[in-house]
């Protein structure tokens, strides 16, 4: 005979807060249904291994869907362990308590070992029906001897009624009634999306049957499952070929070709996880943009909870694709996020050092796949560098610059490896362009002393430059700024030096005082051997690269005077020192500051009178 019960506890302002504000999409409530049939199989499968009369005739254990679209239904079904009318009472007629989470601990009470992973844990998900239905029934036939069917059904409104049920085997169905507008969870297309979306990996087959459907509509793969119940990663390592590798890749994670590497991540012990990371050979320009999303796909037992999950991985490792699996991962209520906990931390960690082990491995192993990663990615390893005081070290050694020798990247420490005997720290110059770089003035001295230089010509370069000091105890010194001290002989450099700032005190005088509106200082050079003149700047002031940048970011940046050198044997400045005509001496003077400016990739001050007093020389 039925009966009317109300819910225990507020039980009408819960649901309006599971129906309201729990979840944050409605599509939600199918995995939440599913992952509830998946733990029902399990229990049932636990509990056969030592009550016979649980699964006596050995089922096929499976979950079925059905779509009706003209009575705007949607059954779940599955052939688990099904409830007892105290058990559904129990569990449906008070929200949050959860029967997974009840059996798990009561297993546990009795020292049981090799218990099954369930899903359930705040006892809520089932409550996500109301989401989409205005009316849910639930029919339950309990496995074991003696047992009745039941039936459960609430609209939500603070009751439920408890009848006899209609199943005449094991398991449970859930009927729910949609509200309007929510026909598309009856659309085969939708559930099928849905399911393998959220439920792919669920270790039983999902069945669909689209009732009204035309015979002659069938597709052949009709009667296949919805998923495809194999979890790449729960699989061991020797069993997994490359080509499933790549399959994944592309199919799961919507990579783009193969990938550069695969890491297959198997951890036990106090830290537990599983992981498919993918470090792909190259990624679009949305990568590099500010807000965008990133991170790995997570899933909880099989059971996907979300993507670009950004608590996974450093912002800075955001190119790479993947998903990592964990039953200890504390998810918040909804399951659709993750709260801040020492575990997140620790496989964060963990997998960012498992990627900086991959990429040095690549380096030393297959340089050639190495120098390909750098050039497409390798950008995102300086913006750890930057933003990484963890694993800055690791980092350091795996960044490449191109250098002025052969153009080839390479890292510091090669540098320092190859560097002639005499040379004393490690030389940089960030540029615009490479061929900017190559051309630069500012390397004249260092090209006759034989040395190399390690370029930085990309955005992020801009950023990182001022953080080089030092590299295993050697000096980092750019090119560009303060003085080089390149003589062996230091006395006999400095006096070399003074005797020329004596002989041209009263040019670079004259040039300091029509140049005072940008020029702080006009010294004689040490660094030129070929060129007249080029612009050099404090050791602690703003690259020019840099400075461009941010002026075409639309930032204010502060005035900041520079440093002109002259070249005391260029004949040029000869001539200009011995110069008498005041107007062409002014003239000169101006040419010089925009053939300076123009060198190190910026515009004169005045590009009219710049290019007047070209063509001017030309004529």
């Amino acid at each position: 005979m039925a009966k009317t019960c109300a819910f225990k506890a507020e039980i009408r302002q819960m649901l309006d807060l599971v129906i309201h504000s729990l979840y944050s999409k409605k599509e939600i409530f199918l995995r939440e249904l599913i992952s509830n049939a998946s733990d029902a199989i399990d229990r049932a499968k636990y509990l056969a291994l030592t009550d016979k009369s649980i699964a006596p005739e050995a089922p096929e254990w499976k979950i079925l869907l059905t779509a009706d679209s003209e009575t705007h239904t949607l059954v779940i079904e599955d052939n688990g362990v099904g409830m007892s009318a105290e058990e559904m009472e129990d569990a449906l007629g008070t929200i949050a308590k959860s029967g997974s989470k009840a059996f798990a601990e009561a297993l546990k009470k009795g020292e049981e070992t090799n218990i099954p992973e369930l899903i359930g844990k705040f006892g809520v998900g089932f409550y996500a029906a109301f989401m989409v239905a205005d009316c849910v029934m639930v029919d339950s036939l309990r496995r074991g001897e003696g047992s009745s069917a039941v039936r459960w059904m609430s609209t939500g409104d603070g009751e439920y009624t408890m009848d006899e049920g209609a199943r005449t085997t094991p398991g449970t169905t859930i009927s729910l009634h949609l509200r309007e507008g929510m026909d598309d969870y009856t659309s085969g297309w939708t559930l099928r999306d849905l399911v393998r979306r959220y439920s792919d990996f669920i270790a039983y087959p999902i069945h669909l049957v689209e009732v009204g459907k035309k015979e002659e509509a069938k597709q052949p793969d009709e009667d296949k499952p919805l998923n495809t119940m194999v979890a790449l990663w729960k699989r061991a390592k020797s069993d997994v070929k490359p080509e499933e590798y790549e399959a994944f890749y592309r199919q799961t994670l919507h990579g783009a070709g193969e990938p550069m590497r695969s890491l297959h991540i198997v951890t036990e012990g106090t830290l537990e996880y599983r992981a498919l990371i993918f470090i792909p050979k190259s990624v679009g320009m949305e990568m590099m943009m500010p807000g965008k999303k990133h991170g790995l796909s997570l899933y909880v037992r099989n059971v996907f909870i979300g993507d670009e999950v950004e608590e996974l991985v450093p912002s800075w490792l955001r190119f790479i694709k993947g998903v990592v699996d964990s039953s200890d991962l504390p998810l918040n209520v909804s399951r659709e996020m993750l709260q801040d906990d020492a575990i997140i931390r620790k496989i964060r960690n963990d997998v960012t050092n498992r990627v900086l082990k991959a990429l040095a491995e690549m380096a030393k192993e297959k340089p050639e796949d190495y120098v390909t990663f750098t050039a497409a990615l390798g950008d995102f390893l300086k913006e750890g560098y930057h933003s990484d005081w963890e694993h800055r070290e690791k980092l350091q050694e795996l960044l490449r610059f191109r250098n002025l020798k052969d153009e080839a990247y390479t890292s510091l420490k090669a540098y320092k490896e190859a560097m002639p005997e005499g040379q004393k720290a490690i030389y940089m110059l960030t540029a615009d362009t490479l061929q900017a770089a190559k051309h630069s003035p500012c390397l004249e001295a260092l090209k006759a002393k034989g040395y190399d230089v390690l370029f930085l010509t990309t955005p992020v370069d801009q950023f990182i430059a001022t953080e080089f000091y030092e590299y295993d105890k050697t000096p980092i010194v750019f090119a560009d700024k303060g003085d080089l001290k390149l003589e062996d002989d230091e006395a006999a450099a400095k006096e070399k030096q003074e005797a020329a700032e004596k002989e041209y005190k009263a040019l670079t005088e004259s040039i300091t005082k029509q140049l005072e509106a940008t020029v702080r200082e006009v010294r004689v050079s040490t660094r030129l051997t070929d060129s007249a003149c080029c612009l050099v700047q404090d050791p602690q002031a703003l690259n020019p690269a840099m400075r461009r940048m941010m002026e075409a970011m639309g930032q204010s940046v502060p005035e900041e005077k520079r440093i002109l050198e002259i070249n005391p044997t260029h004949p040029l400045i000869q001539t200009l020192a011995q110069t008498t005509d005041e107007t062409k001496r002014a003239d000169t003077i101006d040419l010089l500051y925009g053939q300076a400016c123009l060198a190190e990739g910026s515009l004169p001050p005045d590009p009219v009178r710049f290019n007047a007093l070209v063509a001017a020389l030309m004529q």
